[in-house]
């Protein structure tokens, strides 16, 4: 069963009240990057390819725009992330994504991570997103399960909290 946007609120702490939905709670944009070498998934381990976060421009009221051509893109969300224990997460793109010819990509988020996760941005048609703006909603759902997550993008991007 799906639990609601209210019990998953509990959970994140400082959210605004409009990224609470009645079935999840939306997760905002953070940073862009773009990755810049070759990353390798191989049978006995993984590394990451090297990217370079896209600065994004003033809007001229203090707005941190990032004006994106088609590509694919790495979003960190703006909100720590913590999957409870007995449940699981997916993540959706908002439809103003879909309308503007673009998707969020991203993995299942097993019980007891935590972190601010990534995704992939895969833009099909120019976009301007504002950094902060809601662009993806996380829902959980109850799940069985033997332990939690405990692999290697545990707390990844809390560093700076």
């Amino acid at each position: 069963m799906f639990r609601s946007g209210a019990f998953l609120a509990d959970h994140l702490g400082d959210l605004g009240d409009a990224q609470v939905q009645p079935n999840g709670v939306d997760l905002t944009l953070g940073a862009v990057f773009e990755q810049t070498a070759a990353g390798r998934i191989a049978r006995d381990g993984k590394s990451v390819g090297d990217r370079r976060e896209i600065e994004p421009d003033d809007d001229g009221d203090g707005a941190p725009v990032y004006r994106l051509d088609p590509g694919g893109y790495i979003v960190q969300y703006g909100e720590r992330v913590v999957i409870p224990e007995e449940h699981v997460g997916f993540l959706y793109p908002r439809s103003s994504l879909l309308r503007n010819s673009c998707t969020v990509d991203t993995a299942v988020w097993d019980a007891g991570y935590e972190g601010r996760g990534e995704g992939l941005l895969e833009v099909h048609h120019e976009l301007e997103l504002e950094r902060g703006a809601r662009i993806a909603q996380l829902v959980i759902a109850a799940a069985d399960h033997e332990g939690t997550y405990d692999g290697a993008y545990q707390g990844e991007g809390l560093s700076t909290d």
